[in-house]
């Protein structure tokens, strides 16, 4: 189901199993496989490719050329750089703030960076520009830019060149 109140731009798929809310904006050329939720004033870029049981949160924004494998949940409020690759069941956590009531602390991932499958990243956290994250590893820690981090948790292993 695709909400009349989504901007869909030119060329974009939507798998008929998807389920796009009002006030998302999809840009060009992006493709929305099956069982995708993308939220309330989500706003995706164009050329991106989410593959399947995708969910995209409230007021999430998402650069150009990124794309997620199945099973990726983004939390309201996150920013996704673009030129980014994320694996499969990948998640982004959010948890209140103690200090402000009602609003979020969510993270943030950088331009051109890999995350590996299985990866979560912990309410609060941010990751840096072109970053690699390996499989399985749960971040706890801010990235720095131009870093590789891998485990459980997650801890630098060196600098990307």
């Amino acid at each position: 189901m695709i909400s009349r109140k989504a901007k869909i731009g030119k060329n974009v798929e939507i798998h008929p199993l998807a389920y796009i809310e009002e006030d998302a904006e999809i840009g060009d050329n992006t493709q929305i496989g099956p069982f995708c939720i993308v939220r309330k004033n989500a706003k995706i870029g164009k050329n991106c490719k989410f593959t399947a049981y995708c969910e995209i949160s409230d007021n999430v924004k998402v650069g150009d050329n990124t794309t997620m494998g199945s099973r990726c949940t983004i939390s309201a409020n996150a920013i996704i750089g673009s030129n980014v690759t994320v694996k499969y069941s990948f998640v982004l956590t959010d948890t209140p703030d103690l200090n402000k009531g009602d609003e979020k602390i969510v993270g943030r991932i950088g331009d051109s960076t890999l995350i590996g499958a299985n990866v979560c990243l912990m309410p609060g956290f941010s990751i840096g520009e072109n970053c690699i994250i390996g499989a399985c590893s749960q971040v706890r820690s801010h990235v720095k830019d131009n870093e590789i981090w891998y485990g459980n948790p997650a801890k630098l292993f060196k600098k990307n060149s």
